[in-house]
């Protein structure tokens, strides 16, 4: 075979063909794909940290190894606090997720419902609101409106019922966290189920309406059927994130009253690794939390694929 004849069928191959063909795509796609690489990919080899103890001075390469290598890890699970910071992960991931996620879904088939499309756009836009404001200063309003002296109080103090200040309340504390996170993002992630609705075909619809099925009949049998492949990848999503809170808010919200129940790993490997100085340890401790979110996405996606015709992979 000569050169000519290997040139012309590197040419032909489909992955030539395509990146020929699709270029331009490509080139738009490679500044997030390397955003990703650099941002995403190449910090998990700080991983490493969890079996070595490791020193700043002295890098990921030469820091010694710990002894034995799963010395962090018999640690992290012997440790007098491990078994309320994996519940506490635990409950406020499946209670954000129990009440969280079916949010926006039912958000979206109430609008769907609005007829009045200039009403609909409105009370969209409104929902969509909370979403773009910062958690520092969702926390600050809720502070502002919980307060001992705040507005709230006030109201249920006029009826004799006034209450203390439920930031310092531990049993109040999962309340707080769940409600401001949906009240921040239900709006905003109703779109996707929105649009998902929108691709619906009307036919169906019209179909329903010449057979007598009412408005409330047409959601139970055409719109949440519908809906369910784009219900099942996200859920996959949330199953992964049980186990993933939003530390950051959490260390907004919580402070030593509320730590029996607002303490999680997040926040304790904060502790530890940055106030600690232990980065070895909260190494060990973020690597079995990404071990626990991959465990649940493997399996949520098993089951997706075994009971559904829908999944990630």
């Amino acid at each position: 075979m000569n050169s000519l004849e290997v040139s012309t069928k590197k040419s032909s191959s489909p992955l030539f063909m395509n990146l020929k063909r699709n270029w331009p795509l490509y080139t738009m796609v490679m500044p997030g794909v390397l955003l990703i690489f650099v941002f995403a990919y190449l910090p998990m080899y700080g991983i490493v940290m969890a079996f070595e103890k490791f020193k700043p001075a002295l890098g990921f390469f030469h820091s010694p190894w710990a002894d034995p290598w799963y010395k962090y890890f018999e640690q992290l699970f012997t440790d007098v606090y491990f078994k309320r910071l994996l519940k506490n992960t635990l409950l406020l991931g499946v209670y954000a997720l129990l009440w969280g996620f079916p949010a926006p879904i039912i958000l979206a088939l109430l609008f769907n419902e609005i007829r009045n499309s200039k009403f609909k756009r409105i009370v969209q836009t409104i929902s969509y609101m909370p979403y773009f404001l910062s958690t520092i200063v969702v926390i600050g309003i809720l502070r502002i409106f919980f307060a001992t002296d705040g507005p709230v109080n006030d109201i249920f103090g006029n009826f004799g019922a006034g209450i203390s200040n439920i930031f310092m309340l531990p049993e109040a504390f999962r309340s707080i966290y769940i409600g401001s996170g949906i009240w921040s993002t239900v709006g905003y992630s109703s779109i996707i189920y929105l649009a998902a609705i929108a691709g619906i075909n009307s036919e169906q619809y019209e179909a329903a309406i010449v057979d007598g099925a009412n408005r409330f009949k047409q959601m139970l049998y055409i719109t949440i059927p519908s809906l369910l492949p784009t219900i099942t990848i996200l859920l996959i999503f949330a199953m992964s994130g049980i186990i993933g809170n939003d530390y950051q808010k959490i260390l907004l919200i919580h402070n030593e009253a509320t730590y029996s129940t607002s303490d999680v790993i997040g926040t304790y490997v904060f502790r530890t690794g940055v106030q600690g100085d232990s980065q070895s340890y909260a190494a060990a401790a973020g690597l079995f939390s990404s071990v626990i979110a991959f465990v649940m996405l493997y399996l949520t996606n098993l089951f997706a694929r075994k009971f559904s015709e829908n999944s990630l992979w």
